[in-house]
């Protein structure tokens, strides 16, 4: 229920107050039980509350019977309702335009009902009374409510189409992305953890920050140099909250497909938010759902600013026993970023191969790739070219298998001490 208050702040509704109510099963016709529906219109009457909000998804009917329970001039959101609006609010790219306007089109859809429902009462008691019967026609309501859902399903089919074209789009810059060699790794987590505050700190993207949910929406892909020399993209998503509406996880898909096609997953946790734990389990419940599997996780502790040091190994080595890989950092302060780059580095040379090669001095531009997009263990200036020890991905391994050589390692142990991963 806070998380809701916080929600609607954050789409600029002023909250008067909150109830809740335990059931045993949900009302068919008003959700709630009918003594809790008369209670709130009470205090609809007694505070002179235009707007209703359910933390749970309304069907249609609920939120048509609750409409004419609570009086016309009071409106009846759900939590689905809700984050659509905050979206259409935030969405600041044509692509994240058109990604909410198919969520919200796709949700008003089986709502279009109640809208022309009147209209409908109307043309059929006229019929009656005319002494038809009113049986084979189709009153001003019925036909206003049916070319308005051929209208919505148009305009539907329209933005899958366009949504599709972004689609193909992003898959071609992934194709892109991948010839370069480049790594990226995709920032995750629970809705106003700090991602976009962590992606700014690591690489002055200028993303828009605020301390509300779902501040940002659209995602943003930056460069960054890691401390050996090693180029990375990183990628801030959307992000994630419980009870997600299904439409929205659908008409995201391009967007999110960016998450399933990074090499590394960060998985970004506000630490000091007393339901931490839980925020986590909803951000892995919602890779799951949208089938992003097998790529390696690295969880980023954040706001550990917020926290005594003395309290900031406990909870580093509770939620590394719980998910493994774990780093403490303050997006705010810059605290733990250095440690957070040369995880990121150990973590992604673990990926990579260890190739031996000499390439022609001829060939300069593909050395320039190694120092790019791999990592040099031992490098030495022959009379010919360039003798490497390099940890490279398999695409970068293929280009250099001309190039393969035997290094005396006693020579390179005299040059080099980097030979740990």
């Amino acid at each position: 229920m806070e998380e809701l208050a916080l929600l609607a702040d954050t789409a600029g509704v002023q909250v008067i107050g909150q109830t809740s109510q335990n059931l045993s099963r949900i009302d068919p016709a008003t959700f709630i039980g009918s003594g809790k529906a008369e209670e709130i219109k009470l205090l609809i009457e007694e505070l002179d509350i235009n707007t209703v909000i359910f933390d749970d998804e309304l069907s249609p009917r609920h939120q048509r019977e609750l409409e004419k329970l609570f009086g016309e001039n009071v409106k009846v959101l759900d939590r689905s309702a809700l984050i659509l609006d905050i979206f259409a609010q935030h969405a600041r790219t044509r692509e994240g335009a058109l990604q909410v306007e198919l969520a919200q089109y796709e949700y008003r859809l089986p709502r279009l009902t109640r809208q022309w429902e009147h209209l409908a009462r109307q043309a059929g008691g006229a019929a009656g009374r005319a002494g038809t019967g009113g049986a084979g026609l189709r009153g001003p309501g019925e036909t206003q409510l049916e070319t308005d859902r051929q209208d919505i399903r148009r305009r539907i089919a329209r933005l899958k189409r366009e949504l599709e074209d972004v689609r193909a789009h992003r898959a071609r810059h992934r194709k892109q992305r991948a010839r370069e060699g480049i790594p990226v790794a995709a920032l995750v987590g629970y809705t106003n953890a700090g991602k976009s505050t962590l992606l700014n700190a690591l690489t002055d993207a200028g993303v828009y920050v605020a301390d509300r949910l779902f501040a940002t929406l659209d995602p943003t892909t930056r460069r960054i140099t890691l401390p050996g020399g090693r180029e990375i993209l990183i990628t801030d998503t959307v992000g994630f909250i419980q009870k997600l509406p299904t439409t929205l996880v659908v008409a995201f898909r391009a967007t999110l497909e960016e998450i399933g096609e990074a090499d590394l997953l960060l998985h970004v946790v506000d630490v000091t938010h007393p339901n931490a734990q839980e925020q986590a389990e909803t951000v892995e419940e919602t890779l799951a759902e949208i089938n992003v599997q097998g790529q390696p996780i690295l969880v980023i502790l954040n706001k550990i600013d917020l926290l005594d040091s003395s309290e900031i190994a406990a909870i580093e080595q509770e939620w590394a026993q719980e998910y493994g890989q774990v780093v403490s950092v303050s997006a705010r302060s810059g605290q733990g970023l250095d440690e957070l780059a040369a995880r990121l580095e150990t973590m992604l040379a673990s990926t990579l191969s260890i190739v031996e090669v000499e390439i022609p001095y001829a060939r300069g531009d593909l050395f320039a790739e190694v120092k790019r997009a791999g990592t040099i263990v031992y490098e030495e200036h022959t009379e010919t070219g360039f003798r490497l020890r390099a940890r490279v991905d398999e695409q970068l391994s293929a280009l250099l298998e001309p190039f393969r050589s035997d290094i005396d390692h006693d020579a390179e142990a005299s040059v080099s001490q980097e030979d740990a991963p």
